[in-house]
């Protein structure tokens, strides 16, 4: 059973759970929306914002320019994708541990947990921190589920809101993506040096890992995760990236023959879910690593693959926390973006003109990014069942 069936099943059990004992739970229930409040962690963010209320204030000011700036980027981007999506997928799922056949993204279910819980956290409490540096008030903190799909937010005084200042609302609204593009930059620098200097004395390549078999893909019952693939054809790869360039140069429908190290096997390949012109064999895969002799003598294995695995989850941090970051700034209500691009309109345009423009934004925005999702997830999802 692949993994997506395990979120269908958790997610179904969490509504069940959440409607028999909402009482309980102190879970509110609105259609395909739980919400659960609370007021723990209020008076962290509170000392947290008061530590120094100008700080947090003045690094806001350079945040609205850049959220502006980004939002800017986010829509050429997006309308730039439309051109490329017919030679190859530009949208995935984030659901660690579902490989969707075609996606170019695949997620480790331990590192992207903890890298999308660090996300949510640091987003709202981006929000909650900003708005207390200005006075506004926070009435509560949660978490919330909107059919399959998790996140937190901090509830904020909406009289407070109200009675503020224009710039005070866009320090507000842009500190959310501002701290996760502040975490990516912090896990980025302990990623460049890890991979800098550690990773490459410690560890030397020894073939390519197969770290996910794509579910109803070519190699599905054929190869497994774990197994490490030591030539191609009789090509021997040394890394993922002497395999890419062997299989570059074949075509769908080719036998691929792979020795690893628990055997010889045959593969058909066919094409690309998403591009059928390109090999497609069902297989994800890293460079194998194995610790150094000489390292292990002086360190042992356990330091060494402690340090890999915590550029793992650095560099997960690091791409989640940009790739939402950036998105919530696309000027689509009800991301960030969109009440900030709003904000922006009534400093000089009527309120009911600002709110058609907006909404007028807001659907070619959503139509966009449904049309990526749609083409370029759905055709991988129907392989998988």
């Amino acid at each position: 059973m692949n993994v997506l069936w395990y979120y269908i099943i958790f997610f179904i059990s969490v509504y069940i759970v959440a409607i028999l004992f909402r009482n309980k739970l102190k879970v509110d229930v609105y259609g395909p929306i739980l919400m659960r409040r609370t007021q723990k962690m209020k008076g962290w963010i509170d000392s947290i914002a008061q530590a120094s209320p100008r700080f947090w204030r003045w690094t806001m000011n350079i945040g609205i320019p850049a959220s502006v700036i980004c939002m800017g980027i986010m829509v050429y981007l997006l309308i730039l994708s439309l051109k490329y999506m017919l030679q190859a997928p530009q949208a995935a799922l984030l659901l660690p541990g579902v490989d969707i056949p075609g996606s170019p993204i695949y997620i480790p279910i331990f590192s992207g947990i903890v890298a999308l819980a660090l996300l949510m956290v640091v987003h709202e409490f981006g929000h909650g921190i900003l708005a207390r540096a200005q006075g506004v008030g926070v009435k509560s903190i949660g978490v919330i589920l909107v059919a399959i799909l998790p996140g937190a937010f901090v509830e904020l005084d909406e009289e407070d809101v109200e009675k503020a200042k224009r710039s005070v609302k866009l320090r507000i609204y842009a500190a959310g993506s501002m701290f996760n593009l502040g975490l990516a930059a912090i896990a980025w620098v302990v990623l460049i040096i890890l991979t800098m200097s550690f990773i490459p004395y410690a560890f030397q390549s020894d073939g390519l890992k197969i770290t996910s078999v794509t579910p109803g893909g070519p190699s599905e019952g054929i190869l497994q995760d774990g197994m490490v693939i030591q030539s191609i054809n009789g090509y021997s790869v040394g890394n993922r990236t002497a395999a890419n360039k062997f299989l570059n140069n074949t075509s769908p429908g080719d036998k691929i023959t792979l020795t690893t190290n628990q055997g010889t096997y045959t593969v058909t390949s066919t094409g690309n879910p998403n591009n059928a012109s390109t090999t497609y064999i069902g297989i994800r895969g890293d460079t194998n690593l194995v610790v150094k002799p000489s390292v292990a003598q002086t360190y042992g294995d356990v330091i060494p693959w402690f340090l890999y695995n915590l550029a793992d989850l650095c560099y997960w941090i690091y791409a989640l926390n940009i790739m939402v970051g950036l998105f919530n700034l696309l000027p689509m209500k009800p991301l960030d973006g969109g009440i900030i691009f709003e904000e922006l309109l009534r400093y000089k345009i009527p309120e009911n003109i600002t709110g058609k423009i907006v909404s007028c934004v807001s659907w070619l925005m959503i139509g966009i990014v449904t049309l990526l999702i749609v083409y370029g997830t759905v055709p991988g999802i129907m392989q998988m069942f």
